[in-house]
């Protein structure tokens, strides 16, 4: 799941006959906040039921056998230990649930907020404030940072005078963290032009990440075939955001697995066909799991449309009953509503 164009709340701009079969059911989904001044919103006003009755939900199938729920399938992977699902419809999909213990969890939260945003690596901060070192440091520490240039409106100028006015005027790190919402691991992937930029410097991806992911993805791999990951990219949602509806197809053999570690609140996937018209099945995502998209798999659209941020439903208690120390409020104020989905890809 790429890092697409995230979706603020926009209003309902056609019919639901003149949308796709995708589109309707992100907009079934996706968290709606009122367009009305705050003055004029009805304290009492009911709150739109959402129907969550068709949403597949893998971890209530891990105990069934054969599972009986809509189109699943357990999947039988040698020399993997733990439960693999599919669906019928779907090949080339499949969904560890449970995937990461919880201390994996917190491990890879912890990576996700300090270490994979740091430079030479990219994030959609980076065209706009250049390189920000030590961001979730800064934001932990109530810093407000300075001198931050606007690297995207400052291309070829010269004069001192000029070049001062491309400077961002102070901002609050936690500002910045909060405006996080992809950062890049390995090759990075140049959004521009679209492609991988082997020339752009770059962190490696952990070695840790790397020998998890290999075997994770092996479900998805043929007998005696190993993944090699060489790019990631890490997506962070925050209260309202969506990733819209989109095919990966930048990477050279679509047969190597897409890897996507789900992590923090609970959400809502979409996994459609090749086309938008295809009606998507919509399925839970959990924090620890993992779905694995290859072959013709890489070739449908899907999306997400809603995380759950309320204590309800955001299913995060076992998460943050580790987060517990002085150190770790900041992350567990962080994780408690938001989702980050680490995405690794074979490139070549």
């Amino acid at each position: 799941m790429a890092a697409s164009v995230y979706g603020a709340e926009t209003p309902v701009d056609a019919a639901d006959s003149e949308r796709t079969s995708f589109r309707r059911a992100e907009k079934k989904y996706k968290l709606y906040k009122s367009l009305l001044p705050k003055s004029r919103r009805k304290t009492n006003a009911v709150k739109p039921t959402l129907d969550l009755t068709k949403v597949v939900d893998f971890r209530a199938a891990i105990n069934e056998t054969p599972p009986h729920r809509m189109g699943i399938i357990r999947v039988d992977c040698h020399d993997f230990d733990q439960p693999v699902f599919g669906l019928i419809d779907h090949p080339g999909f499949y969904f560890i649930p449970s995937a990461l213990s919880i201390e994996e969890q917190c491990h890879w939260v912890r990576e996700s907020l300090q270490s994979f945003p740091q430079p030479p690596n990219r994030t959609n901060l980076t065209a706009f404030y250049g390189p920000i070192f030590d961001l979730f440091d800064a934001a932990q520490n109530q810093k407000v940072l300075s001198n931050l240039e606007n690297l995207g409106n400052c291309q070829g100028e010269t004069q001192k005078e000029e070049m001062d006015s491309c400077k961002h005027p102070p901002i609050p790190a936690t500002k910045l963290l909060r405006k996080l919402r992809w950062s890049t691991l390995g090759l990075q992937f140049d959004w521009s032009m679209r492609n991988y930029n082997i020339s752009l410097l770059h962190n490696e991806i952990p070695e840790q990440l790397c020998e998890l992911t290999k075997k994770m993805a092996s479900p998805a791999m043929s007998s005696g075939e190993e993944f090699h990951p060489e790019a990631a990219i890490v997506n962070y949602y925050g209260p309202g955001d969506m990733l819209g509806g989109h095919v990966d197809d930048m990477e050279a053999d679509w047969t190597r697995p897409i890897v996507s570690i789900s992590l923090g609140c609970k959400a809502v996937f979409l996994l459609g066909g090749k086309t938008r018209n295809d009606d998507p099945i919509a399925m839970y995502v959990r924090s620890g799991d993992i779905v694995l998209m290859a072959g013709e798999a890489r070739e449908c659209f899907h999306g997400v449309p809603r995380i759950f941020t309320d204590e309800e439903n955001a299913e995060i208690a076992s998460l943050a009953t580790q987060f517990t120390s002085k150190d770790d409020k900041f992350i567990l104020d962080y994780i408690r509503n938001s989702r980050i989905n680490i995405n690794i890809r074979q490139v070549t």
